[in-house]
């Protein structure tokens, strides 16, 4: 049966195209702008050259204007430029004063430039006009008084704009080529910035692809710096999940030895049809009972631990634990030593079980006497407990060895030999460990827990 196809993951948009908007919305922007300026720029340096060539002109007028003794005013050499003299030309001056007829160049024919004589321009002034039809003109003029003459006179050149406007017009096309090449490459350029860009991504994605086909369990081909934090992360999760893999394989198999004698016990006396068949299923269910306990509270560990935000404090669960062994031990002095105010990255039950574990070991196998302290080291990231008994200990070589499944060094009491194998295995589940020394106070053994303090 075919399973369900999987949801489609929810995105946020192309990163390709959100870098793309972004890179051709900057190059609008700022080719718009530059544009503008440019054009600004070069079309007033282009109409400051055609008003400087008017100004040459009227320079000239008024270096050869005189005033004669009929008041009139009269050039006394003619100007250079020969459409002065064709009618029409595009090219004009005039010259007006109160009181004195126009005085204009033989170009104007018979029309004249409409100057306003109603105010002082000791400077040149420029401006556009409109007023002959289909002939738009450049107009500079400047307000003179002759000597010998109490006459304010206005000289006025003109010429037609087709000229400037067709100097404008090539610069314009100019300038909307460049930019437009100019843009083009842009965008091209961020196009292939943006692919470059990206590729390390998608060589990450083709490793992964290659991981699912190939059984890797790393990403090993060489990336640039800004993805290599990705691709740390990326391997330190699939290490977390190898990890998580290899807890369950080792839980399932924690589970399996524990369940393997009590089913053996079970199966043979109901084999040989033994007269305490009751009490053997009884006792030996028990057992297993114990055992499955044993396992799902580490299997809770191990969710709760990638729940994150795990924290209990060490004193109040040496002194809960101490109370329940009390009771099952109360021919056994307990004492408690150290900085029960300290914290650690565990969750309260969990440590609890550690605890009750190590300490209910010390004082079944001690001599009558169990020393716990907190904290006595004080280090700055971790947090150890320790718990010290009067009994015979644990030799060196075998300090290693009962931690494993199923080792058990005093057969004489009861129990199943996974009491110290869970403790270390949860503890290791928060980043913790135990070892086991020699006691120098009591002589016995001594059991160093050392969790992960809380900060902050």
């Amino acid at each position: 049966m075919d399973s369900a196809p999987s949801s489609p993951v929810p995105h946020t948009g192309s990163l390709s195209r959100r870098m793309m908007l972004i890179a051709a919305g900057w190059i609008s922007v700022l080719l718009l702008g530059g544009g503008l300026a440019l054009d600004q720029t070069l079309t007033g340096q282009v109409t400051r050259n055609f008003d400087s060539q008017l100004g040459n002109l009227l320079n000239g007028m008024i270096a050869s204007a005189e005033v004669g003794p009929d008041g009139e005013v009269f050039l006394n050499r003619p100007l250079g430029d020969q459409r002065l003299l064709e009618p029409n030309s595009g090219l004009y001056w005039q010259i007006r004063g109160q009181g004195h007829d126009d005085f204009p160049s033989r170009s104007l024919w018979d029309r004249s430039l409409d100057i306003r004589a109603n105010h002082i321009d000791k400077e040149p002034h420029a401006y556009d006009s409109t007023q002959f039809p289909n002939e738009p003109l450049r107009v500079l003029e400047r307000t003179i008084q002759l000597p010998g003459s109490e006459t304010v006179w206005w000289f006025s050149v003109a010429e037609r704009r087709s000229e400037l406007d067709s100097q404008i017009g090539r610069v314009r096309r100019i300038l909307v080529r460049s930019f437009a090449v100019l843009g083009i490459g842009l965008l091209v350029m961020a196009m292939l910035q943006t692919w470059l860009g990206l590729g390390p991504l998608r060589g990450v994605r083709l490793a992964i692809q290659r991981m699912r086909s190939s059984g890797e369990n790393r990403v090993t081909e060489p990336l640039p710096l800004e993805v290599r934090p990705l691709v740390e992360e990326l391997n330190g999760l699939l290490a977390h999940t190898e990890r998580q893999a290899e807890e369950a394989r080792t839980h399932a198999g924690n589970l399996a030895h524990a369940l393997k004698t009590p089913l053996t016990v079970v199966m043979n006396a109901a084999t040989a049809r033994a007269d305490d068949l009751p009490d053997t299923v009884i006792r030996e269910a028990a057992v297993m009972r114990r055992q499955v306990d044993h396992h799902l509270a580490r299997a809770r560990a191990v969710g709760r631990r990638a729940a994150g935000q795990a924290r209990a404090q060490v004193g109040e669960s040496v002194e809960a634990v101490l109370r329940a062994v009390t009771v099952l031990y109360d021919q056994t002095r307990f004492d408690l030593d150290g900085k029960r105010e300290a914290r650690v990255a565990i969750e309260r039950q969990d440590l609890d079980e550690i605890l009750g574990n190590l300490i209910e070991n010390a004082a079944k196998y001690g001599g009558g006497s169990v020393f716990v302290t907190i904290d006595p080291a004080g280090e700055p990231d971790w947090c150890e407990v320790w718990i010290e008994d009067d009994g015979t200990g644990i030799p060196a070589e075998a300090r290693t060895r009962i931690f494993d499944r199923g080792a058990r060094l005093d057969t004489g009491k009861p129990g199943t030999g996974l009491g110290l194998a869970i403790v270390r295995d949860v503890a290791e589940i928060y980043g913790g460990s135990v070892t086991l020394d020699e006691s120098e106070d009591l002589g016995g053994l001594l059991v160093k827990l050392r969790l992960p303090r809380v900060r902050g």
